[in-house]
């Protein structure tokens, strides 16, 4: 393995053992400059102390203009809109309005009443995919889930949610340059007509919600509400669908973790989510910060205007704060990891991601308590540096059924 301490990160070692990687980082060099896929780079924070602290600190902003000198930052463009109004990229007082509107409308109420469609959209989904052959659950079950679960939260019509979910991807995966750029455009360009069909026509959906929130005279413009939606259709549905699929990936390797959570109960399972978030960390590195000013890391400086990228992933597994950290072990106590973030970025729509993990395991496993692996399909991780997830994962949901429709098998004559 390469020299970890200078040499590169994200090489193939990496996307075959993210954690093995990240860990030997955090070991000879917790606070290094590396590169990145696409180009540039960023210094790598990998222990949990650390990463705890810049997520808190506010030397370490979003916006990179707030690093310059003040008289210096109103002549420097920002990012594009709608990128640019997106409240993760944001800091106070800018970050502060834009979340204090949104929370009006994204309410905890508005998020429990979601329970009984999204349990109807699991065993919708879980119909539709044959028992007895292999399947690629990603594909027909983990992404669809809380892509469906998002659009309709949002007010996005069936028919587009094909669209929503491929411009997802390819705004999260090392993609390149022009389709990414295209997936961007294509993506604020429906909403912002989506936008003004709820202005005209308002629904029960967040979208109109967002629309009518208001707070001293202050209200959400329609690129704040475009750069919102684009915020929660990416991190809301990635994030689930990757730890989905990290639960099952992990009990296809350990039938008796899987035959103890078909029998847990909701205390049970919710805890052994917890314990997924921890130790397959959905979201493997935090998005881009940068140092308003020189910081010391144990003599490391991190120079100002430098990018910093948290390692959520190397920070969960932290030996320095959790006991066997590489081990899954769903009765632990997960309190303080940081798969949703930390600080004034703490990801919003943590509540809804842990109820649609509950739905779509408890669901999975009541109907199909035996799911195992299927050896016709390739495993394959999703080669991203900001998700840890899967791209495909077979399976058998009934192995028995797949066992008992399978051909005979002849001998030659």
């Amino acid at each position: 393995m390469t020299d970890l301490a200078t040499g590169p990160v994200f090489t193939d070692d990496y996307w075959a053992d993210p954690f093995g990687v990240l860990g030997g980082v955090r070991e000879q060099a917790p606070v290094r400059e590396v590169d990145l896929p696409e180009g540039g780079t960023t210094w790598l924070v990998t222990r949990y102390a650390d990463a705890r602290s810049v997520m808190a600190d506010p030397r370490f902003v979003k916006d990179f203009r707030n690093t310059l000198p003040p008289e210096q930052r109103a002549h420097v463009p920002g990012i594009p809109s709608p990128g640019g109004e997106m409240m993760l990229l944001n800091d106070p007082p800018v970050h502060t309005r834009l979340r204090k509107l949104v929370v009006k409308a994204f309410t905890v109420r508005r998020v429990a009443a979601l329970r009984p469609r999204i349990e109807t959209m699991a065993s919708s989904l879980l119909a539709m995919m044959p028992s007895d052959a292999p399947v690629d659950l990603v594909a027909g079950y983990a992404v669809p889930l809380p892509t469906a679960v998002i659009c309709e939260l949002l007010g996005v019509p069936v028919e587009d949610q094909d669209a929503f979910g491929e411009w997802s991807r390819i705004l999260i995966d090392d993609s390149g340059e022009a389709a990414s750029h295209q997936a961007n455009a294509s993506l604020a360009a429906y909403l912002s007509e989506l936008v003004e069909r709820k202005r005209a026509t308002p629904d029960e959906a967040l979208i109109s919600a967002l629309i009518e929130v208001s707070e001293e005279g202050e209200q959400l413009s329609t690129t704040e509400i475009v750069a919102m939606a684009m915020l929660l259709l990416i991190a809301g549905h990635e994030t689930t669908a990757t730890l989905i699929t990290t639960a099952v990936e992990a009990m296809l390797r350990d039938p008796d973790l899987r035959d103890r959570l078909a029998a847990a109960d909701s205390d049970g399972l919710r805890a052994a989510i917890e314990e997924f978030l921890r130790w397959g960390s959905p979201i493997a590195q935090a998005p881009l910060r940068f140092a308003a000013e020189d910081v010391d890391f144990d003599g490391v400086v991190v120079p100002r205007g430098a990018m910093v990228m948290v390692s959520l992933a190397a920070a969960n597994h932290d030996p320095a704060r959790f006991d066997a950290p590489d081990e899954l072990e769903p009765v632990r106590d997960t309190t303080g990891h940081l798969a949703f973030g930390h600080g004034l970025h703490f990801c919003l729509g943590a509540s809804l991601a842990r109820l649609e993990a509950e739905v779509a395991l408890r669901t999975l496993l009541d109907r199909y308590p035996g799911i195992a692996r299927a050896s016709a399909l390739p495993v394959v991780r999703r080669r991203s540096v900001l998700v840890n997830a899967w791209q495909r994962l077979p399976v058998l949901l009934d192995p028995e059924q797949a066992v008992e429709t399978a051909p005979a098998v002849t001998s030659p004559a």
